[in-house]
């Protein structure tokens, strides 16, 4: 039988060229991963008029996306946009409680909004190429 087992990020640090930048993810909370590689469109149209199946593949970026911790000072914030705008890209670990971990080389992107009622921002943070698995 096969063992299951899923439930908080536990951490996400991100080696920069800058300095190193950890981020605290908000406990119960559900985070949105994508590996990242190469999709099939999902086109019904993509067919011959023999109906012979046509296949358009094109390679997306991994991405992780999940609600993290504001400090009172927004500097959580500060960091994933300083992290957003440099033209390097930084090396990103997620580690979740389970003991899976994943790694990309990225950077934050999308907006960085503060909700000020729940204490938190979203952060996605997207990879080129692909995540990479480990201890899964």
């Amino acid at each position: 039988m096969a063992n299951y087992s899923f439930g908080d990020v536990d951490q996400i640090v991100c080696q920069h060229p800058t300095g190193e930048f950890r981020f605290k993810p908000k406990s119960n909370e559900s985070g949105t991963f994508d590996k990242g590689g190469v999709r099939a469109n999902d086109d019904a149209n993509q067919v011959t008029s023999d109906g012979t199946m046509m296949r358009q593949l094109n390679r997306i970026l991994g991405s992780f996306e999940v609600p993290c911790a504001v400090q009172n000072n927004l500097s959580d914030i500060d960091n994933a946009g300083k992290l957003a705008s440099s033209p390097e890209l930084g090396n990103w670990t997620v580690s979740f409680l389970n003991g899976a971990i994943i790694k990309g080389k990225g950077a934050p992107v999308g907006d960085l909004q503060y909700d000020s009622n729940a204490g938190t921002f979203t952060l996605k943070i997207a990879v080129e190429r692909e995540w990479e698995l480990l201890n899964v």
